[in-house]
């Protein structure tokens, strides 16, 4: 089942995006059906599939199933696709070309699914301990630091919620090293961000400023720190 997933995959993957040029991609969303590049793109889709499986003629249900619904979702995209509505039908495109594979292998090797792994402790765990490093620390870390609620002069040229989610990746990043026993890659984390901190911090010339980043750091790595330690810890006990 692993094997055959992976190789759809891989197809994909080929298909969609190694050898989808971005001119093929503009024409598509400005000729429609009418683009012969969307035909070029279910072609190499098609070969790509071929290839990866093989010749194996004996998934030509895979290959009629994968090829057909690859086309619709891809009018269906195009069709709908509007300036403000791109990434949100980029992730369900991709999303639904997963089911159809998902599908496809489900049939020619069903899936042994069950509902009890779902409440393996060390699946809870890792469950709890992601939630904690991402949506617990982030209103932990709010609810600390609003005490020093400090809004940086260029705060306009920043993204939308950036740092909220910088925080959640670095946090997810720290929480990854140190369950695979790499602490030290937490330092080079921690050396990119005062890097990249240190030229706005240089100019702002604010010790406020400086002294806010700082706390939201230290407790950010912090937070990181205490969930995977304990992480491992409560790991340790129901092994």
């Amino acid at each position: 089942m692993i094997i055959l997933f992976i190789k759809l995959i891989l197809a994909h993957f080929i298909g969609d995006f190694l050898l989808q040029p971005q001119k093929w991609v503009t024409h598509k969303e400005s000729k429609k059906h009418k683009s012969k590049y969307l035909y070029y793109h279910i072609l190499v889709h098609f070969a790509a599939l071929l290839v990866v499986l093989q010749f194996n003629f004996e998934y030509w249900l895979a290959f009629v199933s994968i090829i057909l619904s690859h086309y619709i979702i891809d009018l269906i995209k195009l069709r709908l696709k509007t300036k403000s509505n791109g990434r949100l039908l980029f992730g369900l495109d991709q999303l639904a070309h997963l089911i159809v594979i998902a599908i496809i292998v489900s049939i020619y090797q069903p899936y042994e699914l069950n509902i009890n792994s779902l409440y393996n402790p060390k699946f809870l765990l890792f469950i709890t301990a992601l939630l904690g490093v991402t949506v617990v620390s982030s209103i932990i870390m709010k609810t600390v630091i609003s005490k020093w609620y400090f809004k940086e002069n260029n705060s306009n040229l920043s993204l939308e919620n950036a740092g909220a989610f910088i925080g959640i990746l670095e946090r997810l990043f720290v929480f990854a090293l140190i369950i695979t026993q790499h602490w030290e890659g937490i330092g080079f984390i921690i050396a990119a961000k005062s890097v990249l901190r240190f030229s706005d911090l240089s100019k702002a010339k604010d010790r406020k400023l400086t002294e806010y980043i700082l706390i939201g750091t230290l407790l950010s790595f912090g937070l990181a720190v205490i969930f995977g330690v304990t992480y491992e810890y409560v790991l340790s006990l129901i092994q």
